[in-house]
């Protein structure tokens, strides 16, 4: 995707908390607990931070790569090249240095061999990594676990970080399990001692601790999503592992305990259900909602192909159900481990005939807890799927992200008829028949003793008592009011967010992940001299402000990480009147946008437009 650009500083200019550090190791080594540790110990300095873990499909012994961001400008997506590159795996080692600038620097293990013909614009430090294991004096099952901690002492005496903040971030991971810190505190101060006896500081990057970032947190966004879904009321969750949705529900699992357990019975108030394959998580789910339950689903781009006919029944049903989709790159099995925005439109329209679905599409951490709850919500009100489309990179890298906001808004559930609501219906109450206008029905969940209340649930061809029907005028209202019920949900549904430059003529809408690079990406073309407004849509079907957006601008870039352009295909379609004013900038590698492909793109076709 990027032309790769090094970051070409000054060898003179001392660098402080603003540089990029890859770790490049085998994937199955035990190298992302030390990867963790650096990166909660340089958040734990107050340093805006953002990692991002690059790896293979596989189970092990292929390359990984763990990327810290170190930006005091708040800046956490992705750049196209590194300063630092912690060697640890011999197969990469030349294809890792080519991604440095003049002045970049080299920790490589004692395992690697320094190549003959090495550039000599970096500045290397050997690291005897195998040397303090064999003295320590550690089991040989464990060895290669214990190398990867060493290289977490020589970095932190190198670049500044304090021993003791890389021991709050040991304490952070390994909690009460005392024999596993306290070895691999040994194995740290042994790196961080021996750095400082042992090498001399020749580079130009360094740390410096900034004020407590009292008000952020570090996780992910799945894990995120799932205590959303707790807070939300999830009752059942439905589900069939598949990268990289799994992390989700084993989140679910782990809090669900905790967080969902009767005070009194000390039983689960939510069941959260492993099934046989995706058909029967998305039936399973229906169910569930059908009977009146928050129910769920998480899965990927396979699983949803599987879960198609299910989901165009609920959607026809009218049967309320959420489904996460975390994206990765498709067709087929494709790249399981690598981020994409490329189910949009598959999402948008799944099911045969004439349908179209509720997506809600988070672009932050925060906003993957916010979705989580607000989804159900959704659905209850509008008796309908809705989808949260999160990906990859937001839902398995762990984010620098402000503390989650509890709402004390009571819970939506929409137009549900109790026992003694069903008598002011005097006998009149059909389960799809639009008593209020707007095109929502009311509806009667399991648990109602009033005779009234049953109902016969079918996907093919009904009136609006639920009774079988062929009427072709029957149809086309039962058609029409299903997609006015969806398009009054627009702005009810979380609004895009606008981040204004002044003077701008030039717009880009985006969506999800690619957030971070957007607005990096925004900021570098201002100082470029090319001011341009960024529209970040969080939902459809698309609302009113969309539409004022476009009128607003004389060129709209719609910037996405697919092939084809298919959020842009959807304003195509949906506001064709402004056609001419959208142009599709997409490409998808995998890997996630950056704020220098951003810029390089637009200025290279706004050039084109003279």
């Amino acid at each position: 995707m990027d032309q790769i650009i090094v970051n070409t500083q000054p060898d003179n200019k001392q660098i402080v908390n603003e540089f990029c550090m890859t770790l490049c190791t085998v994937n199955g080594s035990g190298s992302a607990t030390a990867n963790i540790i650096l990166y909660r110990a340089l958040f734990n300095m107050g340093i805006p931070t953002s990692g991002k873990n690059i790896f293979p499909s596989n189970i092990k012994g292929l390359p990984t790569w763990f990327v810290i961001r170190v930006s005091e400008r708040g800046y956490i997506g992705r750049v196209p090249y590194d300063d630092i590159i912690v060697a640890m795996n011999a197969d990469t080692f030349q294809k890792d240095l080519s991604y440095l600038p003049e002045g970049g620097v080299v920790f490589y293990a004692d395992h690697l061999q320094k190549p003959a013909d090495a550039r000599t614009d970096l500045v290397y430090y050997p690291m005897p990594i195998k040397q303090f294991v064999r003295s320590a004096e550690i089991p040989r099952n464990l060895r290669e676990y214990m190398e990867n901690m060493a290289y977490v002492g020589i970095i932190g005496q190198v670049l500044g970080i304090p021993m003791e903040n890389i021991e709050y971030a040991l304490g952070k991971h390994f909690g009460s399990r005392q024999n596993a810190l306290e070895s691999n505190q040994n194995i740290i101060r042994m790196g961080f001692e021996w750095a400082a006896n042992n090498l001399t500081k020749q580079d130009r990057y360094s740390v410096r601790k900034l004020s407590p970032l009292s008000d952020y947190i570090l996780t992910d966004g799945n894990n995120a999503g799932a205590l959303g879904a707790l807070y939300g009321g999830v009752q059942f969750c439905s589900w069939y592992p598949i990268t990289p949705a799994t992390s989700m529900v084993e989140a679910m699992i782990a809090h669900n305990p905790k967080l969902r357990k009767d005070p009194i019975t000390g039983k689960n108030t939510s069941i959260i259900l492993q099934v046989e394959d995706e058909l029967a998580a998305a039936g399973a789910a229906i169910g569930a909602g059908w009977a009146g339950l928050r129910a769920m689903t998480a899965t990927s781009g396979p699983g949803l192909s599987l879960m198609t006919e299910n989901v165009g029944l609920a959607y026809f049903t009218e049967t309320p159900m959420v489904i996460w989709d975390v994206q990765r790159v498709g067709p087929s099995t494709g790249l399981p481990t690598r981020t994409a925005q490329g189910d949009l439109a598959m999402v948008y329209r799944l099911g045969h005939g004439d349908i179209n679905h509720i997506i809600l599409i988070p672009g932050s951490v925060n906003e993957c807890f916010e979705f989580g709850w607000k989804a159900f919500d959704i659905a209850d009100h509008y008796q309908t799927p809705v989808f949260v489309m999160s990906d990859l990179d937001l839902g398995m890298n762990h984010w620098i992200t402000k503390k989650f906001d509890y709402p004390d808004q009571p819970i939506d559930r929409g137009r549900i008829l109790w026992e003694d609501d069903l008598s002011r219906f005097e006998g009149a109450w059909g389960r799809y028949k639009d008593t209020e206008g707007d095109g929502i029905p009311w509806r009667t969940v399991m648990g109602n003793q009033n005779p009234a209340a049953p109902y016969f649930t079918r996907g093919t061809g009904h009136d609006e008592y639920g009774n079988y029907s062929e009427d072709p005028q029957n149809w086309s209202e039962m058609i029409q009011r299903i997609k006015r019920k969806l398009q009054n949900s627009c702005e009810y549904l979380p609004g895009p967010i606008l981040r204004e430059k002044a003077g701008a003529r030039i717009g880009v809408i985006a969506m999800g992940s690619t957030d971070p690079a957007i607005i990096e990406g925004q900021d570098q073309l201002e100082e470029a001299g090319l001011a341009v407004d960024y529209l970040r849509i969080r939902a459809l079907p698309v609302c009113s402000v969309v539409r004022e957006f476009l009128e607003n601008h004389d060129r709209v870039y719609v910037l996405e990480l697919n092939r084809d352009g298919q959020l842009y295909g959807i304003l195509i379609q949906e506001l064709h009147d402004y056609s001419p004013k959208l142009i599709s900038i997409s490409e998808v590698d995998g890997l996630p946008m950056t704020a220098i492909w951003v810029k390089q793109q637009i200025l290279a076709k706004e050039q084109q437009n003279g």
